[in-house]
């Protein structure tokens, strides 16, 4: 029995989900200036801030968070009064601002505010399961796997995957560190393309069984994952297939099927050339094979949210026969020859199946399926 998306909300420096997928087909870009720490100590000049989460520093994952799970639970009709509602969050940071505060001699932040509680209880009254995975940036995606085992399984009668991340400065002095020449926007599969960016974001998707009462945006086939532990940061072709092919094997669906893929592609070294590899072993490669695309060109990466972020641009171009360009790319990587890139304009175009591609540190890997209703 597969699982129904039944409401999916979002927050990214654009905005709500139609803000941000009329973004992308427009091919804005929402990088900016940097706002939080200093430019020349980071090596970090520009960054994809989400104006919805205030000018505090602190607690903006939170925010984000609040206003996806606020949304999407309304959406869908979700009563934990009524129902048994289980709430898994995706991060890969957590609120790390507010200890990152602490140390530096601000307030000690309460465990439960930490790992999102306080807020989701706030919005969602009567919920009494929140639970909060860290796995890098496939977290969103993991939630994803898991909120379908519990629908699956019988022990929730309604899961909230639910993914968000905001800046810190420990993170944003870790990509600062990792090279000689800061990246000014992100550009997915390009040749030419100079690292990642980070993008603050959270995005909710709201899982129930086929048969709850309400609306229907796609059919959650089935979510693939792997860990390969290959390296603490260097992802892995073979590691990535492997979640792939775990995800047809559990959906029973066939790679020749898929016509669409919003893709992982952060814009830097290694991970752009694994993807492309994976998608090249496991996908059939002609020239009526599935289009890619990619959004972080626009978003930035929005770490924990990002598989969650491309599941909701999934389900738009499935409602509205159109699929965005993956901005910022040019001239394609040569591990990339063959694949059938969106680029320049937005291309007419109706998916009845889309693979999700979230890949995270230490090849903690989810690629989901998700078919149209």
């Amino acid at each position: 029995m597969a699982a129904v998306i039944a409401g999916s909300a979002v927050r990214t420096c654009f905005g709500d989900g139609a803000q941000t997928f009329d973004a992308l087909l427009g091919g804005a870009v929402g990088a900016g200036p940097l706002r939080h720490g200093d430019p020349a100590e980071l090596n970090i000049s520009t960054a994809y801030h989400a104006a919805a989460a205030g000018a505090d520093p602190l607690w903006r994952a939170s925010r984000l968070l609040a206003a996806c799970v606020a949304q999407a639970a309304g959406h869908a009709g979700v009563d934990p009064s009524r129902e048994r509602v289980v709430v898994l969050v995706g991060t890969g940071l957590r609120e790390l601002s507010a200890v990152e505060e602490w140390a530096l001699g601000g307030t000690r932040p309460r465990a439960r505010s930490l790992h999102f509680g306080d807020v989701v209880t706030a919005v969602l009254p009567g919920v009494v399961e929140i639970i909060t995975i860290s796995n890098a940036c496939s977290a969103g995606g993991q939630a994803l796997a898991l909120a379908q085992d519990l629908i699956e399984l019988g022990d929730a009668d309604v899961v909230l995957a639910c993914g968000t991340d905001a800046l810190t400065r420990s993170m944003l002095a870790m990509i600062g560190r990792v090279t000689r020449e800061p990246a000014t926007a992100v550009r997915p599969f390009d040749r030419d393309r100079k690292g990642v960016l980070l993008g603050e974001g959270a995005a909710v998707a709201v899982v129930v069984p086929p048969d709850r009462p309400g609306p229907v945006l796609g059919r959650l086939a089935a979510t693939g994952v792997s860990c390969d532990a290959h390296h603490e940061t260097a992802p892995d072709p073979e590691g990535i297939a492997r979640a792939m092919t775990d995800a047809f094997e559990r959906s029973g669906c066939e790679p020749a099927q898929v016509d669409l893929v919003v893709a992982h592609g952060t814009g830097t070294a290694l991970n752009d050339p694994a993807e492309c590899q994976a998608l090249r072993k496991v996908l059939p490669v002609s020239d009526d094979g599935a289009l890619v695309t990619a959004v972080k060109g626009a978003t930035g990466h929005t770490s924990g949210s990002a598989a969650l972020v491309n599941v909701d641009v999934a389900l738009r171009c499935m409602a509205g026969g159109v699929v965005p360009p993956v901005i910022g790319l040019q001239t394609v990587l040569e591990e990339g020859t063959g694949l059938r890139f969106v680029t320049g304009a937005p291309t007419r175009f109706s998916p009845q199946l889309v693979q999700i591609n979230a890949f995270g540190f230490g090849g903690v890997n989810a690629v989901t399926l998700l078919e149209k209703p």
